[in-house]
């Protein structure tokens, strides 16, 4: 462990710096301009400790350009959640006021106190991912939100408006066919017109972002495409979000983390588990698509899966999360073995860091799981190599297996043999 513990709280417009040794006794206290030299000014004034680590509140977010500015200049980065800060900062005794210095002391707090401290790694090809899905993920909803608008505006044109989900060259056959009688549905219909041509203009933008998206999964080498359901917009979210798996000690450590695991809210001797709302929920949605999609066809065994599950008994909603329990399983199992192919073409790991080479992590996947996700034979009889083929026998062959390269909801999968 580092001598000296440097917590950052950063801004938008300045840093500010707190050292402090194993005592958690301040031994610095620093404030710096956001500015080109940002980096330079801190390194210089932290010479003084040549055996030191930084902790980052926020590295991810508002701390990400000074976290990677530091791991760029070779120093130990740890990223230390906001909320972590926050309650080391409710907890402390003595002078609790809110203010950027005891904010820093409480981020360096933190680090020092934390079992398992999360290190900064420099970005990567998970980074592209990530910025990748993120703007999938903002066209999609601007894209939505204008054709609600659009359905708003109809309903003033035309008797019903249109029920069903409406498509650029649908709205424009329907305004076609509506003669305005006064100023006012004039004015409707060129409201209407700027509309699409906003969903035009979103739409070509989504087809170009899903180029790039696809494009990107493929070169990473991901084996997660190949999970039934699964396309490169889920894939890009969950390599994005996830970044090194190395960090969940097991397949129930990494469920926690994306929400698919009940809560204990257990006392005494009465044993209660409820649905959880917490951990990412940008990965809960893209398992709950995944889900959702192979549910739409009956030939995939995550359909039969569900099917038994409400044959015991269960609700719609108990056998859908059992499902997306075994999702999130056989996602954990796929990114552990890529980890391990990345890890064995790599001296030092994915990443340019150490891989999990514990045998715990793949030997938590559930067995069955090699039998779940091959795709039962369907109507079409389109044979094609497993794109899992030639990994470690512990991992989930041919898991949930799909045509890569489109979108959860709108591709199907042809069958596929073992």
């Amino acid at each position: 462990m580092a001598e000296v513990m440097i917590g950052i709280d950063p801004h938008k417009s300045s840093h500010t710096a707190v050292a402090i040794g194993t005592g958690e006794e301040a031994l610095g206290e620093l404030q710096v301009h956001a500015c080109p030299s940002q980096a330079e000014q801190l390194l210089a004034w932290a010479a003084a400790w040549p055996e030191r680590a930084w902790a980052v509140e926020g590295a991810a977010g508002l701390g990400c350009l000074l976290a990677q500015q530091l791991v760029g200049a070779g120093e130990q980065v740890l990223d230390v959640p906001p909320k972590l800060a926050a309650r080391v900062r409710l907890l402390q005794a003595g002078d609790t006021n809110k203010n950027d210095p005891n904010d820093a002391l409480s981020v360096a707090v933190a680090a020092l106190r934390s079992p398992a401290p999360r290190p900064v790694l420099a970005e990567d090809h998970a980074v592209v991912l990530k910025v990748w899905a993120k703007r999938h993920r903002d066209l999609a909803r601007a894209r939505n939100q204008a054709a609600c608008r659009l359905h708003a505006v109809l309903c003033d044109l035309v008797p019903g408006g249109v029920r069903k989900e409406i498509s650029a060259g649908q709205a424009a056959r329907v305004l076609e066919r509506v003669t305005p009688a006064g100023a006012a549905a004039r004015a409707r219909c060129e409201l209407a017109a700027e509309f699409l041509t906003d969903i035009r203009r979103l739409d070509a933008q989504l087809r170009d972002t899903n180029k790039k998206l696809a494009a990107a999964v493929k070169a990473s080498g991901t084996s997660l495409t190949g999970l039934f359901g699964v396309g490169p917009v889920i894939a890009g979210t969950v390599i994005g979000d996830v970044r090194q798996v190395f960090r969940f000690g097991s397949r129930d450590h990494f469920a926690a983390y994306n929400g698919t695991a009940p809560v204990e809210v257990s006392s005494g001797g009465r044993k209660v588990y409820r649905l959880s709302l917490r951990g990412n929920r940008r990965l809960n949605h893209a398992i709950h698509m995944a889900a959702v999609t192979q549910l739409r066809y009956k030939h995939s065994q995550g359909r039969a899966y569900y099917e038994k599950k409400l044959a015991e008994g269960k609700t719609h909603k108990e056998a859908l999360r059992a499902l997306k329990r075994r999702i999130s399983d056989a996602i954990y199992a796929a990114l552990v073995a890529d980890a391990r192919r990345a890890a064995d073409t790599s001296p030092q790991g994915p990443g340019g860091q150490p891989g999990n080479g514990s045998d715990s992590s793949v030997a938590g996947s559930h067995p069955e799981h090699r039998l779940f996700g091959q795709a039962t034979p369907g109507p079409a009889t389109t044979i094609r190599p497993s794109a899992t083929a030639g990994t470690a026998p512990t991992q989930p062959t041919g898991a949930l297996h799909r045509q890569a390269g489109r979108s959860p909801a709108a591709s199907k999968k042809s069958p596929t043999t073992a």
